[in-house]
């Protein structure tokens, strides 16, 4: 493989740890906002108004059952067209929030329905307010399996941020495509874009393990 150190070291890097920075933090704040946005559709999923129950799962199905690339084009070329023009990394973002939302959804609610039943019983039995029984009792063992899973959308949010490229947003793979247009290398800048994206997602794996058994000994005791 023909290799340029020099090349590597002077142009790729810098570069590519300038984009970094952007895909970080649109990692971070559309995790931020998809777990939000998870929590309010849950809510209305599990709702006792039948209607409002009915309209949030089809919401749901509809935004996990379409690509989330189309999802960013429709956002970045619609949007226009009724008078809201956002920049494309907001653009991008919201894309990203909204799709992990309706997953981040299933997720708060397989959780709460892994409590059994008969906790819920026992908190009604001894007349405990809807605050204290979720705080004390599902909660808490609500959280075990939630955070895992959780975990795991955020590695997949940070992997789906190169789909920002394709509206011009200068992550990472939009650095590295730039870099190989540019110089004519692809392989230099692709490669360390590659190892760029695996140091972060072990980065953020050992984050997600270290919450986890955080909550696990917080429980415990």
């Amino acid at each position: 493989m023909d290799w340029q150190w020099d090349f590597t070291f002077e142009v790729v890097l810098p570069r590519l740890w300038e984009a970094a920075g952007i895909t970080v933090y649109a990692t971070v704040v559309s995790f931020a906002f998809a777990l939000v946005g998870g929590l309010i559709l849950m809510l209305l999923k599990m709702s006792s108004f039948k209607p409002v129950s009915f309209v949030a799962s089809e919401v749901i199905e509809f935004i996990r059952g379409t690509p989330l690339l189309i999802q960013i084009f429709f956002l970045f070329f619609v949007l226009p067209q009724v008078n809201i023009t956002l920049p494309p990394l907001t653009t991008g973002i919201l894309a990203i929030a909204i799709y992990n939302s309706a997953l981040t959804a299933e997720v708060y609610r397989a959780g709460l329905q892994a409590v059994p039943r008969g906790q819920w019983e026992a908190a009604i039995a001894l007349n405990l307010s809807t605050y204290r029984t979720f705080r004390k009792i599902i909660i808490p063992q609500s959280l075990p399996p939630i955070i895992p899973a959780l975990g795991n959308y955020l590695v997949a949010i940070f992997k789906e941020t190169p789909l920002l490229s394709f509206v011009a947003v200068g992550e990472i793979m939009h650095a590295s495509k730039l870099i190989g247009s540019e110089y004519y290398r692809f392989n230099e800048a692709v490669t360390l874009a590659g190892i760029f994206f695996l140091v972060m997602s072990l980065v953020a794996a050992a984050l997600v393990r270290a919450t986890e058994n955080y909550v696990k000994r917080s429980i415990l005791h």
